[in-house]
């Protein structure tokens, strides 16, 4: 098995002999960022001939995920070894931040399948130090405005590398920002916190590098990061008091001038989907996007489910499918009918939070083209029925397709139309793709509910 251990301090020199060689812009790959952030994910790494393998934690600690393995990579070997422990764990093998070619490299292998996807909202945005530092270029001009009104509005401003003396003048505002923000509760903003504790604790021993902007003596703005390549730098933080107009901007320039030129590149991570930040990020004109790809090992049966998938759901994209398999597929909700061992028809009893309880949302429902008229989907429907009365749900809830299907699903005892909107992360869409066409019907499993104008349903996450 591999030898996993906790990430320390003395882990940095064997992490960064792979990080460095393998040249990657991956904002997850600098230490830094792996090590500040234990506190959340439980990151653990191993050095095991010639590879090095890192695991960690995701979806609130329920889920166990690996980076891309790095070094000579035995793709055969590797893909085996992490099976091997992820089994151990009771979880299926999850790969996350792989690049397009481990993704090839995968996709020869004979011995598992993976499905793939890649969110938007996890790219990180990579620009030209240049770019930053220069703010050439009518594009720029409204940052090059921020700068002049800041400059004209602080006169008195200073820039000044970040060190140890100004540590706690940094958290005291975070900390002043927390207390306008009800105290910073949330686990992510939490999370944070620790990292930024966690890096003011070991800044050097890290190899971070900041600055820090005052007006006067008052702090207006700071930021710190690190290298992940020997021409990449990544940031981490960045952090301002929005009371002085074109902070974030002027210590964005700052540093960015302040940095050595030997970083032709710098990483400001990801948006994470946020639509202000998302603005913010694209606002710089970035070079390039980095794509993190996450892959998931196939089951059997979810081997099978895309088979049939591709076969009786045709116009649906790859990228869907595999997008449905790798972030909500469970074997234990799918329901299905084999002949001599293959599946030959299936449902997804997706269980869903509503008004009315929970609620068994029926997706998927496909029968394989020479097995049709067999009653087979009938009997899948009242499987799914059966199933959402044993486990207390308040209905089974379902989008037909067309008009025909509402025909079908009325003379199995579904009744109504009711506009449903199914709300599920990782920008999944389980209804019609047009919101429009959202229209569910339902049969109650219990006591009948009342009707609102609308059923807004958000999706309940496997523990």
């Amino acid at each position: 098995m591999i030898p996993f251990h906790p990430i320390t301090l003395d882990d940095r020199p064997t992490i960064e002999r792979y990080t460095m060689a393998a040249e990657l812009q991956n904002c997850d790959w600098a230490f830094a960022n792996i090590y500040c952030w234990q506190g959340l994910y439980g990151s653990e790494c191993a050095e095991w001939e010639g590879m090095l393998f890192i695991r960690f934690h995701i979806d609130g600690g329920s889920q166990l995920a690996y980076m891309q393995p790095l070094g000579e990579v035995n793709w055969e070997q590797a893909i085996s070894l992490l099976q091997a422990d992820a089994a151990q764990q009771g979880q299926p093998l999850r790969l996350v931040g792989l690049t397009p070619t481990a993704q090839e490299a995968l996709q020869t292998l004979d011995t598992v399948q993976f499905a793939y996807d890649s969110e938007r909202a996890m790219c990180d945005y990579v620009y030209r130090r240049e770019d930053l530092c220069s703010l050439r270029g009518k594009h720029y001009q409204p940052k090059r405005n921020h700068l002049n009104r800041f400059r004209n509005t602080y006169p008195n401003y200073r820039y000044e590398p970040l060190a140890e003396h100004h540590f706690e003048a940094c958290l005291e505002l975070v900390q002043a920002w927390c207390r306008q923000h009800d105290g910073c509760q949330g686990a992510a903003l939490q999370a944070e916190l620790e990292a930024m504790q966690r890096a003011f604790a070991h800044f050097e021993a890290l190899g971070l590098q900041g600055g820090c902007l005052y007006v006067e003596e008052a702090l207006a703005a700071f930021t710190y990061g690190s290298a992940v390549s020997h021409d990449t730098f990544v940031i981490h933080i960045e952090k301002a008091d929005t009371r002085y107009e074109g902070a974030f901007t002027m210590i964005n320039h700052a540093f960015a001038c302040a940095l050595d030129e030997r970083y032709c590149w710098i990483n400001r991570e990801e948006d994470l989907g946020l639509e202000g930040l998302r603005k913010a990020k694209l606002s710089y004109y970035p070079s390039h996007l980095v794509e993190k790809i996450a892959a998931r090992a196939l089951s059997e049966e979810a081997v099978a489910c895309r088979r049939l998938w591709q076969v009786c759901f045709p116009s649906d994209e790859a990228s869907f499918v595999d997008k449905f398999l790798i972030r909500h597929f469970s074997p234990a909700r799918m329901l299905a009918i084999r002949h001599e061992q293959e599946v030959v028809a299936m449902a997804h009893l997706i269980p869903f939070r509503c008004q009315w309880g929970t609620i068994g949302y029926l997706y998927g429902v496909a029968t394989a083209p020479e097995h049709m008229g067999k009653g087979l989907a009938t009997t899948l429907i009242q499987q799914a029925i059966d199933r959402a009365t044993e486990e207390g749900m308040a209905a089974v809830v379902l989008i037909p397709g067309d008009v025909s299907l509402r025909h079908f699903y009325a003379k199995r005892g579904f009744v109504g139309e009711l506009p449903i909107r199914l709300l599920a992360p990782y920008e999944f869409d389980f209804g019609t793709g047009e919101t429009t066409r959202d229209i569910a019907m339902w049969h109650f499993c219990g006591p009948e509910q009342p009707l609102p104008e609308i059923l807004p349903c958000q999706l309940i996450l496997d523990e």
